[in-house]
């Protein structure tokens, strides 16, 4: 699986196949070992820190309670006039304390040639929004939470800049409703990373 353009896709084998195996056990009793070479940025995956700052927090330093059981709330951009989405769209929400899931329906697009180009994003002046409103974590359905031709990376900037965790393509956010969930993205507590994949899934609790 192909996550990002240009990007190697994981490398699935048996360390020790189940075949294989028959020799180092009792008779009838099989195991099967894997092993996986990953990119950290494969498929749903969590940004921290460390990802855009040197010596800053990786995905290892997060709390559970800052990527597990987090109110939610869905904000829904997939009616865009255009690809950046800024401050306006989420002024009059609260988003204090929340994950704040930005619904653009790119993932309509995941598995094929355009998910890779043209995709929705977060301005500077959005991503300044979310923070100073008090958002605990973004997430967004989209290649990129930032216009993956500013190499700036505002958003990337200012939200891990603050600490606030980043999830990348996301997906189903159409299915969720706006509020009454919370949300869950906890990543392997991993050393050295600025970034890990996540079963990324919301509980209903309204």
């Amino acid at each position: 699986m192909v996550t990002y353009p240009g990007l190697p896709a994981p490398v699935i084998s048996d360390w020790l196949s189940r075949d294989a195996s028959r020799a180092r056990y009792a008779p009838g009793t099989t195991f099967q070992i894997g092993k996986i070479e990953l990119l950290a940025n494969t498929g749903t995956y969590i940004d921290a820190p460390f990802h855009r700052y040197d010596g800053g927090k990786d995905v290892g330093d997060y709390p559970l309670e800052a990527v597990a059981d987090l109110e939610g709330v869905v904000i829904r951009a997939s009616a865009r006039a255009q690809r950046g989405l800024d401050a306006s769209l989420f002024r009059g929400a609260d988003v204090r304390g929340k994950a704040v899931l930005v619904h653009t329906g790119w993932d309509a697009y995941w598995r094929t040639e355009r998910y890779g180009a043209g995709h929705p994003f977060l301005t500077r002046e959005a991503a300044e929004h979310l923070l100073a409103a008090g958002a605990a974590l973004v997430g967004i359905d989209s290649l990129n939470i930032d216009d993956d031709a500013d190499g700036a990376r505002p958003a990337h900037t200012t939200l891990l800049g603050a600490g606030v965790p980043i999830v990348e393509h996301l997906c189903h956010l159409g299915a969720l409703p706006d509020t009454g969930f919370r949300f869950f993205a906890v990543p392997a507590r991993v050393k050295g990373m600025g970034s890990f994949p996540v079963r990324a899934f919301a509980r209903l609790t309204d």
